[in-house]
Formats: structure tokens, sequence, C-alpha cells
């Protein structure tokens, strides 16, 4: 495990007045091995997956489904969950294939 990670998921609620807002909630911060894409013999196997810029792996966590519908913050960087499998389908780790965001904010 090389780093550490905060998995989060977007929540929308609604105030008294019935405005929507959106929030980012921290569903974990853990401990995660993380893998760039290069061209490896693995990522040749991934080759579906060819959005994907990096692979995840950590434990898992008790009380909490990790989905597609979350993303992952890494230092400093946010990813979006493409695909979340058991490793193994022991119920040991889970292996995440993630897409980088990059902000288009500020680029002209």
């Amino acid at each position: 495990m090389n780093s550490f990670a905060d998995i989060k998921a977007i929540t929308k609620t609604k105030d008294a007045e019935g405005f929507a807002t959106t929030a980012e909630t921290s569903l974990a911060y853990v401990r995660v091995y993380r893998e760039g894409r290069h061209g490896s013999v693995r990522w040749a196997n991934l080759a579906a997956f060819s959005e994907a810029t990096d692979l995840f792996r950590f434990r898992i966590i008790p009380g909490v489904t990790v989905t597609t519908e979350h993303f992952i913050e890494c230092d400093g960087e946010r990813f979006d969950i493409i695909s979340v499998e058991n490793v193994k389908g022991r119920g040991m780790y889970i292996e995440v294939l993630a897409k980088k965001v990059v902000s288009t904010v500020g680029k002209g």
C-alpha cells in the first residue's frame, strides 16, 4: 500500500426553503495501492477499459459498498470510478479502475 485515498459520494439534499444543494460526503479514508497506466501485461489485459488511467487496490471496508457512483481523491487528484471488483472473490480486497478527472476551468 503506497498512498492514502478518500472515497467520496455526492449527496443531494434540500434545505428548508426547498433549494437543492450538493455536497461531497466522505465514506472512508483508506490506505491504497495505486498503479498508473503503463505498458505492463496487466494493463494490456485490461484493454477493454481504455479510458481507465489508474488502478486502486484496498482492503474491503466493513459497512461500505463502493460503487461506480462514488469517486476517489488521492494525492490531490480526483478519479471517477469505472469498475469495482472483489479480488479473487475472497472478500478481502477491492480493485477499482478509475479515470482521472481533468478540470477544464482556466484552460484557454
